[in-house]
């Protein structure tokens, strides 16, 4: 079953035990963005998420699932303030771990502050739920990707866990050419944006730390697993652990500066024929990886 094909209330029994998921705040409710009714925008029942708690493994998880096919997944006031209070509740409730299904463009522009205001909300109580010791796992699989905000979001994170067509970044190819011009970025290159943003090229630079095929129980298997890998080994961010992420990016940072495409920065980590990368099968590919891939978080 493929997941990037999935909707957001397809995922959920997809990934948790079948019948297990209590929805919180379900469309029944009709707790609706009140900004997007002002501006006589198109509302939905869920603003685009769906939040609660199941079984995954037979463990109580908290989660949620945001949905691309509203706006985007983009975040406005009602939508991160149902992720944070899920989030919130799984502290209260001591969870087993939080699992976050991504898709969104980041903050819904619509809402102005409200929408920036409600990521930044996310992001501290994904650190909160780390800091009382329960892993958060956010899967990259959806269409549209996980950008802005959101993307910020998935990497507080303990694991973020990737397909090869999942696509995860601060700016999406579309922001940057308008803010840079087509000569920063072309994001009509098609075979650009998935080198600069696919799941490949974030496995290597050690933004993902777990790559999978395009399938709902390869997701599934994959949070088992770093749920089990994470409970073992503790999910609380230290500040050694900061430090050497921080280490890691400024190394990025030197060692990139004047690249202007992925090819270019899989030969200088010293990836044989870079231009085979985007084309190899999954098993190849993570062989190739395991040599040359930049490790970043605890236990890689």
């Amino acid at each position: 079953m493929s997941y990037l094909e999935l909707n957001a209330r397809q995922r959920i029994p997809a990934i948790f035990d079948p019948g297990s998921f209590e929805e919180f705040l379900p469309p029944a409710a009709r707790v609706t963005s009140p900004h997007l009714a002002q501006l006589d925008a198109p509302v939905s029942f869920d603003d685009g998420v769906v939040v609660g708690r199941g079984l995954l493994g037979g463990k109580r998880v908290f989660g949620a699932a945001q949905e691309g096919g509203f706006m985007g997944g983009a975040v406005g006031e009602v939508h991160g303030a149902k992720l944070v209070g899920m989030l919130r509740r799984a502290i209260d409730e001591d969870a087993h771990a939080v699992l976050l299904l991504l898709e969104s463009g980041g903050v819904r522009l619509h809402e102005a502050n409200a929408g920036l205001i409600a990521v930044s909300e996310v992001m501290r109580a994904i650190l909160d739920v780390r800091a009382a010791g329960i892993p958060v796992v956010a899967v990259v699989g959806g269409a549209n990707g996980c950008f802005g905000g959101m993307g910020i979001a998935a990497r507080c994170a303990n694991t973020v866990i990737m397909s090869e067509e999942g696509r995860l970044a601060m700016s999406g190819p579309e922001v940057i050419e308008t803010a840079n011009g087509v000569e920063e970025f072309d994001a009509r290159d098609r075979a650009l944006v998935w080198r600069t943003t696919g799941g490949k090229h974030r496995y290597l630079m050690g933004d993902c730390q777990a790559l999978v095929a395009d399938d709902a129980a390869a997701f599934r298997a994959a949070a088992l697993d770093a749920i089990a890998a994470l409970r073992a080994q503790g999910a609380v961010l230290s500040l050694e652990e900061l430090l050497a992420e921080q280490d890691m990016l400024a190394r990025r940072l030197r060692d990139t500066e004047n690249m202007r495409d992925p090819l270019e920065v899989w030969a200088g980590m010293g990836i044989p024929e870079p231009a085979r990368v985007p084309v190899l099968e999954a098993e190849a590919f993570l062989a190739l990886a395991q040599r040359h891939r930049a490790p970043s978080r605890k236990g890689e």
